[in-house]
């Protein structure tokens, strides 16, 4: 099991994370679609030769981003990151991928 954390715009919240649901992320037992999301600010600059969805080359961007975090079982994390990318507006999205140690009680 795998974590799989990014951080996007509001206004592409629901389409990235329905994007990552339908490739399997977001399954913990007998539930599905399952996240933590909370809403914090990011930012970054983009360089020359940079096609940023926000903001110009050379200056700092501030914006309003959501934190989600999902669960994503081993056969469909590459599938979860591929359609993450797929969907995001952000020509490089940031994300990270956490391996889940498996804790039998």
């Amino acid at each position: 099991m795998y974590k799989l954390c990014f951080f996007v715009p509001e206004s592409h919240v629901e389409t990235v994370k329905d994007a990552v649901f339908a490739a399997g992320g977001g399954h913990i037992g007998a539930y599905d679609r399952c996240c933590w999301q909370a809403l914090g600010q990011g930012q970054y600059r983009p360089l020359e030769g940079s096609q940023p969805y926000q903001g110009q080359a050379g200056e700092l961007e501030q914006v309003e981003e959501w934190k989600v975090e999902m669960a994503v079982a081993d056969e469909r994390i590459h599938d979860a990151v591929k359609a993450l990318k797929k969907s995001h507006p952000y020509e490089t999205p940031a994300f990270e991928v956490w391996r889940l140690s498996d804790m039998q009680f």
